[in-house]
């Protein structure tokens, strides 16, 4: 069997590290936004808001990965808590532009704090350039499977 055939030992996989990765980040994103009431989509769904104001449900659901139906959930619950605001009908075609509320801004607020916390501790032992490095080469990686 040659290398391209046989993955060899997990570890050295880089999709199953980069998995990995991606599991402890979105365990510690749970726990530390539980306590503010919000899931890792519902957080996703603010801070896409917050950068973008008036992404339509389907530019949501690309945004924080998740299908459009997960989405209308996500949106449904953090409306019915006064977070986003939908026009009731759409200004142009089906599309209802999402915005955050006064009470959205301020719970966005207090979750990147968390996310931030969070994004600080899991690079902590990496230098700047080491961080913008491992940016680059995800980027890289994103780029080779597009």
């Amino acid at each position: 069997m040659s290398q391209l055939e046989s993955l060899g030992p997990v570890e050295n996989a880089v999709g199953y590290v980069l998995k990995q990765a991606a599991v402890a980040l979105r365990n510690a994103m749970d726990q530390a936004l539980r306590p503010l009431g919000l899931t890792v989509p519902q957080y996703a769904c603010l801070e896409l808001l917050g950068q973008r104001p008036g992404l339509s449900n389907a530019e949501l659901a690309r945004g924080a990965f998740v299908t459009r139906q997960s989405m209308n959930d996500v949106l449904r619950g953090l409306e019915d808590r006064g977070l986003v605001t939908r026009p009731a009908a759409a200004p142009r075609g089906r599309e209802l532009p999402t915005t955050l509320t006064p009470a959205g801004r301020k719970q966005l607020h207090s979750a990147s704090v968390e996310v931030r916390r969070i994004d600080h501790q899991m690079c902590r032992t990496l230098s700047p350039a080491q961080q913008r490095q491992l940016l680059e080469m995800l980027g890289t990686c994103i780029q080779n499977l597009a």
